[in-house]
């Protein structure tokens, strides 16, 4: 079996944090990276929630902390440690409640301030698995009339929120940052204009955020049409199921979801496949 390569394709990837992680990887596999960050991540101007969520905390008000992301729950303690002057008193009272992680990110976090997760919902991490794995440990703590705080990262998780408030539980959501555009547009408005004249073979996206900024800086363009249909002729890769959801209700559709929710795995199947893909979907013989 031939070795996994893009075969010299140019490929879209919108990921900010982590780009040029991401960029080498698709060289690696024969692609030309066209790098177009689309997002980052901004401190919300008060933090007048994630402070009022400590206070009650330590008060005992919750009965459960749901972490979203490992970004969030650091920035969560970062913000208490500067206004508090310290942590310790936070980081004893979220050990004396249980906390669910939503996949390994916040779980590495947790095991740096010492602590270990009543529950860690499996892959590929979504909201679902979340409510999933909370039924599975209802014996232990039913969360009909719980108190549960769950921490946000960037945009309300709508569907998690309404899942506790139907199984009974009584939320609490705690916003610690949003995402907002690149203040750098630039990068992005080429991605755009070359999805537009088809010169883009595969798209890699990690985030369901990119999506909606890439529609949305086309927009702002005049060229959301013309991207749309740039993305109907390319392989559309996406990382895990809330990002093809967010795709989908574009009318996007998702070509490959990789076996496992990762980078490294999203762009090495990609790159298998991708060939096989782009025939299929150009009409090649």
């Amino acid at each position: 079996m031939s070795a996994p390569s893009f075969g010299g394709r140019r490929v879209l990837l919108l990921e900010s944090r982590r780009s040029r992680e991401l960029a080498t990887l698709v060289t690696t596999y024969g692609g030309e990276p066209v790098e177009a960050p689309s997002m980052r991540e901004v401190p919300l101007e008060s933090n007048a929630s994630a402070l009022a969520f400590a206070d009650a905390l330590e008060r005992g008000q919750f009965d459960l902390v749901v972490l979203l992301t490992g970004v969030g729950t650091r920035a969560l303690v970062d913000v208490v440690g500067r206004t508090r002057g310290g942590t310790d008193a936070f980081v004893a009272a979220l050990g004396s409640v249980r906390v669910v992680a939503r996949g390994p990110k916040p779980v590495a976090v947790l095991r740096e301030l010492g602590l270990t997760p009543w529950v860690t919902a499996p892959e590929p991490n979504t909201w679902r698995e979340v409510l999933a794995a909370l039924d599975a440990r209802a014996s232990e703590a039913p969360l009909n009339g719980l108190r549960v705080a769950v921490q946000e990262y960037g945009a309300p998780s709508d569907e998690l929120l309404a899942g506790l408030a139907q199984r009974g539980a009584q939320v609490t959501r705690v916003p610690v940052y949003r995402w907002a555009l690149p203040e750098d547009l630039e990068p992005l408005r080429v991605a755009v204009r070359a999805l537009a004249e088809k010169q883009i073979d595969v798209v890699l996206l990690t985030t369901a955020t990119q999506v909606v900024h890439l529609l949305q800086v086309a927009a702002s363009m005049g060229l959301e049409e013309a991207v749309l249909a740039g993305l109907g002729r390319a392989v559309v890769a996406s990382v895990g199921p809330t990002t093809s959801e967010e795709l989908r209700q574009h009318g996007i559709a998702v070509d490959l979801e990789p076996s496992h929710p990762k980078m490294g795995f999203l762009v090495r199947e990609a790159a298998e496949q991708a060939e096989r893909l782009i025939a299929a979907k150009r009409g090649i013989r």
